[in-house]
């Protein structure tokens, strides 16, 4: 792979479902982010590599709303993306973008449609219509469940109706955070084969953290950080190891 000095992806004559522009984080006397440059493109999966606190969850709290930075601007889907617990950023966060996280966050209790539809429900989706976009969904992932309690679900089977909860709302930007990262080799690829067949499938667009460089290659582009700074690296997209 070799370097590309620009973190952003071109596509032109399209507007990004992510800018980050100049975006600067500090902590005391040390900057995390430091004048950090981002794009993210519709129908397009990014992978987000860096050493443990290289400062990717500053950024992912940083585009979620949930951190102040002391500079720069975040825009989603042509909205500004504020900190703080405005109605606004709520908004943004729940019409906007879905989230996979590593240990899935699902309620053990509740059928897997149940889990998935609890995002449609917060938004205001009366439950027969959410219920239906869940069937919907498990079917275009093609995936089969049955109604018992998601406890007694493989992980990779866990995983795999997180992104269906994720994609409920149908969100521009999806972004998954190490959702991998417990999973065995076979369950880890099954899980991305879903994950990166649905930017071309749904034309969103994915930022996917990760350590794990199998799975960073399954992405379109890869973004290392460090020192406060991402610098693209080009690669074959799907040219994994092992695959």
């Amino acid at each position: 792979m070799t370097a590309q000095p620009s973190s952003v992806i071109p596509q032109p004559g399209t507007e990004p479902v992510l800018a980050v522009q100049g975006l600067t984080v500090s902590f005391g006397e040390r900057t995390v982010l430091d004048a950090l440059d981002l794009t993210l493109q519709a129908s397009s999966t990014t992978a987000l590599i860096g050493p443990s606190g290289s400062g990717k969850s500053t950024l992912l709290s940083a585009i979620l709303g949930l951190l102040r930075a002391d500079a720069g601007s975040i825009t989603i889907c042509g909205e500004a993306m504020q900190a703080g617990n405005s109605a606004s950023t709520a908004r943004i966060r729940r019409e906007h973008i879905g989230m996979v996280f590593q240990d899935g966050y699902l309620i053990d209790e509740l059928t897997p449609v149940e889990n998935i539809i609890v995002p449609a429900l917060v938004a205001g989706v009366p439950a027969t219509d959410a219920e239906e976009r869940a069937h919907a969904i498990l079917a275009e992932l093609g995936l089969t469940v049955q109604e018992r309690a998601t406890s007694s679900f493989s992980g990779g089977e866990r995983q795999r109706i997180a992104i269906a909860r994720a994609l409920i709302n149908s969100p521009q930007l999806l972004i998954a955070d190490e959702p991998t990262g417990s999973l065995d080799p076979a369950n880890r690829d099954r899980v991305m084969d879903t994950l990166v067949s649905l930017p071309q499938q749904l034309g969103c667009a994915i930022l996917l953290v990760t350590h794990d460089p199998v799975v960073a290659q399954r992405a379109d582009h890869v973004m290392a950080l460090a020192d406060g700074k991402l610098t693209a690296t080009v690669h074959q997209s799907g040219q994994a190891a092992g695959r």
